[in-house]
C-alpha cells in the first residue's frame, strides 16, 4: 500500500492560520516564500549555516531551510513580517535602524529574528559558550559584546556590519529586555491559501 507524500497542514504564522497542501519533503522556508508569498526570511546557504532565514518557533529561534513545513504544523511561527505591532517597530528593528545594523539588508530580517530571540534566552537565563558563571543561581550573566557575538554567531553578514549589529542587540536589551515576546501569543486568525 502506497502512502501519501503530501497532506494539508495549517501554519499559525505571525498570528494568522494558513492552511495549504504541501509535499512532505517542503522546507518551512520554501512554503513561507514560495506558497505564502511571505518573502521577509531570505534562502542564503539552504544549509542551515548562514542564518538568513532564521524565523521564531514558539518564541525560539530556528532555521526555516532546516524545519520542514509539516513539523511546524501546531506551532506559533513568527517571520520578520510579524515582529513589529502595526506602524510600530519591534525595538529590535529600531535599534538596527538607529545604528545602522544592517548595510545590503539581505540577512537583516534572519539578524533581527535571531536578536529577538537571543534577548529572551538570556532574559530567561540561558548561558552561552562564553559565559563565566553557567550556575542557574548566579542569574542572566552580563549581556556584553562578548556575549552577544557568541549568541548571534549563527547569522552571518556578508557585508560586514557586526559592530553595529552588537550594538543594536545591547541597545534592544537594555531598551526592553522582554522586548522578544511581541507579535508573539496572539489568537489566529483563518486563512486559506
Amino acid at each position: 500500500m502506497a502512502s501519501s507524500t503530501s497532506s494539508v497542514i495549517t501554519l499559525n504564522i505571525n498570528g494568522e492560520k494558513y492552511t495549504l497542501p504541501v509535499d512532505h519533503r517542503t522546507t518551512l522556508l520554501d512554503a513561507l516564500r514560495e506558497r505564502l508569498a511571505l518573502t521577509g526570511s531570505k534562502k542564503g546557504c539552504d544549509q542551515g549555516q548562514c542564518g538568513a532565514c532564521t524565523v521564531l518557533l514558539d518564541g525560539r529561534r530556528a532555521v526555516s531551510c532546516l524545519q520542514l513545513a509539516v513539523a511546524a504544523e501546531g506551532r506559533e511561527i513568527t517571520t520578520i513580517e510579524g515582529v513589529a505591532e502595526g506602524d510600530q517597530l519591534h525595538p529590535v528593528q529600531q535599534a538596527f535602524l538607529d545604528l545602522d545594523g544592517f548595510q545590503c539588508g539581505y540577512c537583516t530580517p534572519g539578524q533581527i529574528c535571531s536578536a529577538i530571540g537571543v534577548i529572551q534566552e538570556h532574559a530567561a537565563g540561558w548561558p552561552s559558550a562564553v559565559t563565566d558563571d553557567i550556575r542557574p543561581e548566579a542569574g542572566p550573566p552580563p549581556l556584553t559584546a562578548e556575549e552577544i557575538r557568541e549568541r548571534m554567531s549563527g547569522n552571518l553578514c556578508r557585508c560586514g556590519a557586526y559592530v553595529s549589529i552588537v550594538e543594536a542587540v545591547a541597545q534592544a536589551a537594555e531598551a526592553q529586555p522582554d522586548a522578544g515576546r511581541a507579535g508573539l501569543g496572539t489568537e489566529p486568525k483563518e486563512t486559506v491559501a
